[in-house]
């Protein structure tokens, strides 16, 4: 199921039924796991470790060197789980010794054309990624977050769980969990409802949520004051302590 014209290094570890594409060419270094289809004209490279039941349409460039010029030949990882759509055009490099040494990506993502995930990036499971979104080096972004097209992410923020984010999205700062964002820069714009309904989120946990927010953005507290009434809330109502938790681990600063 490797097409002749494919390059194939004799180290690189290749898994049962897995389908590599016409001109394609893999690295030493590289692991495919089972029943993943490698498109035409791909190029995997590096120490990558790609899962199984995962579908990598043409053209796009896996595992090469991270664009930081601090970056000299050290063996650094990406790391992609399973059953990802990687779409064409897509660029994801490896992780470097100044954070984690890996790139990762998880499972059930389904990440559009044009798409760049950048060193150290961390992405989390089921987040969908549309056209040309991109991540600079050492963004974290947590499970079912969705980036509308163009997105861009400066470096070392987080993006949390079942955030939404608006076409053109340029996002400087943190993001809290289930908001939706938008504009250049980004502002918060409420809760992310329709997404959370989808996800079987029931109406009192969204009615919590939105308090939540309220708290967050509309209450006038402080933002300590906010986190503290937003501690106390989370006794009772469990999904705001995800609001809890990520503003203890916020480096940046949340959008405002």
């Amino acid at each position: 199921m490797i097409h002749p014209t494919a390059i194939v290094d004799p180290g690189a570890k290749i898994g049962a039924n897995v389908e590599i594409g016409a001109y394609s060419i893999i690295g030493p270094h590289v692991e495919i796991g089972d029943n993943t289809v490698v498109g035409p004209h791909v190029v995997i490279s590096g120490h990558t470790r790609i899962g199984r039941d995962n579908h990598i349409f043409q053209f796009c460039s896996l595992g090469e060197v991270p664009q930081d010029k601090k970056y000299a030949g050290e063996p650094t990882r990406l790391e992609i789980g399973d059953r990802n759509t990687i779409r064409e055009f897509c660029t994801f490099n490896l992780g470097t010794v100044q954070d984690v040494g890996v790139t990762r990506i998880g499972d059930d993502n389904w990440i559009m054309a044009y798409v760049h995930i950048a060193h150290d990036c961390q992405v989390g499971n089921k987040c969908t990624f549309a056209n040309n979104s991109q991540l600079a080096g050492h963004v974290v972004v947590e499970d079912w977050a969705i980036l509308g097209g163009f997105t861009g992410v400066h470096q070392f923020c987080r993006i949390g769980a079942h955030v939404m984010t608006a076409v053109s999205t340029v996002i400087l700062q943190d993001v809290p969990p289930y908001l939706m964002a938008a504009g250049n820069t980004a502002q918060p714009y409420g809760i992310n409802v329709e997404g959370l309904k989808r996800r079987g989120f029931t109406a009192d946990s969204i009615t919590s949520l939105k308090r939540a927010y309220r708290t967050l953005y509309k209450s006038g507290l402080l933002l300590e004051e906010a986190k503290a009434k937003l501690a106390d809330d989370a006794k009772t109502q469990p999904d705001v302590q995800r609001f809890v938790d990520f503003l203890e681990v916020s480096k940046r600063g949340i959008i405002r």
